[in-house]
């Protein structure tokens, strides 16, 4: 990656305020979008570089924030979320960014191990800070943003109001400095701290507007609100909806039409659980979901029939896009919904998830699976087109490592061929896939969810896939019993009724096997299926399956089941 200086976002910010400073730059719906919370792009950047002097301040001796120092930032989305975010980029300080759903035990080793130099937060996380103050002991001060008890931390308006007295410009930053530190979420394994560079964040900027064709001034309802930081760079309204960003799939689908159709939204980001949601209460409802025009579905594989309900809510000619991508290396590749839809036979044949084709910059090779580390560009062995492959990904976009953890990034990252002037590394995806004829990427599960079988490497997403489509099925889990090398295939299905049990599930159960096994003859097939309430999550999109918990339930309960072949 280049160590020349680029455009970081908080001059992006400076350089939209200066065109256009009375337009909204974040809008918070409240009360079902009656009324909106918002500030505007001149307020914001002022904010941002208030915030920022004041947290720099020479008044906090030695505790200031310098440029580079990690920040852990624990606020809810909204205006203060996108202030404080804008005001750490123009400091030069890292914003570390963790999903508090991970878990209590995941969350404190992950703020242990990034050591931050201070922290910005709601009362839950100064509680927290309180209780678990070992985890905490790297913080040289706390911010509290928001109502309710401070706990000994710097209330967030008063560093701001002093600030306001010695505004600085933006920090100009090299491509290769410290940016962001993203956690991924933990579903196949730790969470990690992707550490994201400058250079990173302004490739993904521009790929994603390239891709998607993002202008300024289009409103984007923010569902997921990280992307809101794309927004503000690119001169969009970030419209952030009436949700829970901890439960996406619980939100109430009356608040998030209602904020497109009053906040005037054209976009939409967020994940398969929301729009499974909405997309049969405007069926329902007879509701349309105008302004839209597109809307980007990401964070699990998005089932065609779902792009197929949403379609026709949209303005006419508008579509929904799946962008293919990782916390790591955001998009990979992409599809349109008349694409998807297209190949819809081909996914429910047993090919898959389509991901569609490569983002513009980013080069995507399929080899051979291995469990092991792969060290260097020259041991990577290329599969033939349509065999199952390892996903590896070079790409501006793809961060350089995750910090604070070598192993991770050992295993993760491969080393260009020694050459001069040789591209950047090649990162690891941990996912499966296979290329049709006409060059499309099919994501077919994660590696480390694979079920090694005696027959080979059996992925989880083909048969899914048809399973997915039977009546009376909300989704499915293909996962492993018995010993790696040996394991037999497991169905568990989550109904979307009652839960059958006894007789009623075995029968059930037999009836899914019939199923199966005649319409997809040529897969390897299971020999339980077992009945599961509710799924077990990813916090952060509500639609990653964690498998491999699933699996270990599975092997609780399959010797209460007899085999069913």
């Amino acid at each position: 990656m280049s160590s020349g200086p680029v455009r970081t976002f908080a001059e992006a910010l400076d350089a939209r305020a200066r065109e256009h400073p009375e337009r909204a730059a974040v809008r918070v719906a409240r009360d079902r979008a009656r009324h909106f919370d918002e500030i505007t792009y001149g307020a914001l950047a002022a904010r941002a570089a208030a915030i920022a002097a004041g947290l720099g301040q020479a008044n906090l001796g030695p505790r200031g924030l310098a440029a580079g120092d990690r920040v852990a930032l624990f606020v809810r989305p909204g205006l203060d979320l996108i202030a404080v975010t804008y005001a750490l980029l123009h400091l030069g300080a890292v914003p570390v960014l963790i999903d508090p759903g991970m878990g209590r035990k995941k969350l404190l080793a992950s703020i242990e191990r990034m050591a931050p130099a201070a922290m910005v937060g709601v009362s839950r996380a100064h509680v927290a800070r309180r209780l678990f103050a070992k985890s905490f002991r790297s913080l040289r001060f706390a911010v509290h943003v928001g109502r309710g008890p401070r706990l000994g931390a710097l209330a967030l308006q008063e560093l701001e109001a002093q600030g306001v007295r010695n505004p600085q410009p933006p920090r100009p930053c090299r491509a290769d400095e410290p940016a962001a530190v993203l956690f991924t979420s933990g579903s196949t394994g730790p969470p990690k701290g992707v550490l994201a560079t400058h250079g990173n964040l302004a490739a993904q900027l521009e790929t994603l507007r390239r891709l998607y064709d993002l202008r300024s001034g289009e409103v984007n309802l923010a569902c997921f609100p990280l992307f809101a930081l794309f927004d503000t760079a690119l001169g969009m309204t970030s419209l952030f909806p009436e949700i829970d960003p901890t439960r996406p799939a619980r939100c109430d689908p009356r608040k998030v039409v209602a904020a497109i159709e009053r906040g005037g939204a054209t976009l939409a980001f967020g994940s398969p659980a929301i729009w499974r949601r909405i997309a049969p209460w405007c069926q329902t409802h007879r509701q349309d979901l105008k302004p839209l025009t597109r809307i980007l579905i990401a964070g699990a594989p998005v089932p065609p029939a779902l792009v197929a309900q949403l379609r026709p809510l949209l303005e006419e000619g508008g579509d929904v896009h799946t962008p293919y991508g990782a916390t790591e290396c955001l998009p990979v590749s992409s599809v349109d919904g008349a694409e998807l839809l297209a190949t819809r036979a081909q996914a429910e044949s047993g090919w898959g998830t389509c991901v569609g084709r490569e983002a513009p910059g980013a080069e995507v090779r399929l080899v051979r699976p291995t469990d092991g580390p792969i060290a260097r560009e020259a041991d990577l062995e290329d599969v033939p087109r349509g065999e199952l492959g390892e996903v590896v990904v070079r790409a501006p976009q793809a961060s350089p490592l995750y910090l604070f953890d070598d192993a991770a990034t050992s295993r993760a990252k491969i080393a260009p061929a020694p050459a001069p002037g040789s591209p950047a590394h090649w990162h690891r995806m941990g996912d499966l896939a296979r290329r049709d004829k006409e060059g499309r990427l099919w994501f077919q599960g994660r590696h480390a969810e694979a079920l090694r079988t005696s027959a080979g490497l059996v992925a989880t997403t083909p048969l899914e896939t048809i399973a997915d489509t039977l009546p009376g099925i909300h989704r499915t889990a293909l996962v492993g019993l018995g010993p790696m090398g040996e394991q037999r295939l497991c169905l568990v299905v989550e109904p979307t009724g009652t839960l059958p049990k006894g007789k009623a599930a075995a029968e059930r159960a037999a009836a899914i096997l019939a199923q199966l096994a005649k319409l997809a003859p040529h897969l390897a097939q299971p020999t339980h299926v077992l009945f599961h309430p509710s799924f077990p999550v990813d916090p952060r999109h509500n639609a990653k399956i964690h498998r491999l918990t699933l699996a270990r339930w599975a092997a609780a309960h399959a010797p209460k089941a007899r085999p069913l072949r």
